[in-house]
């Protein structure tokens, strides 16, 4: 993830790209989340410092994008400290050492260390692909739009 960011301003980490407002800083913010939580508080095992945009209430978070005040600097660190945090979890407990998650529905809020780690691994995939969009997007490969002009022709004969 960390590796998208590479080579842009800090205006093009947070370019809202998407009609959600779906930006690359965002998207390591929302990992950086995941993370602490899955990974962590699900096993007793919260942040040492809980990141800026962290809220009682997980539905009240801002982790889908940047605020001002929250530089790339700031985000990217997070995200390296969730992902240790998250790796002595991997490395000090079992695949089935049980988890709680809160916020799951109740009656399903029991898990283990192993389903949550799947769970990471297709996160943190889905959202990697995410970011590979809104990479092109910023990025715009002039050597890329004849090949989609090809593209929207095919698409434009079943306008």
């Amino acid at each position: 993830m960390l590796g998208k960011l590479a080579g842009l301003s800090e205006y093009d980490r947070r370019r809202p790209l998407t009609p959600t407002g779906t930006n690359l800083l965002g998207l390591v913010k929302h990992l950086a989340g995941m993370e602490y939580g899955y990974l962590g508080e699900a096993f007793g095992r919260p942040p040492i410092e809980r990141p800026s945009w962290f809220r009682d209430d997980p539905s009240t978070e801002i982790d889908m994008w940047a605020t001002p005040d929250e530089s790339s600097e700031y985000v990217v660190t997070v995200y390296q400290q969730a992902c240790a945090h998250a790796d002595r979890t991997v490395n000090e407990l079992d695949l089935d050492s049980p988890a709680h998650v809160a916020h799951w529905a109740e009656g399903h809020q029991e898990t283990t260390l192993g389903v949550l780690l799947i769970r990471m691994v297709n996160e943190t995939a889905q959202h990697a692909g995410h970011a590979d969009i809104i990479r092109e997007l910023i990025d715009d490969d002039p050597s890329w739009r004849d090949h989609r002009g090809v593209i929207q022709q095919a698409a434009d004969a079943y306008r």
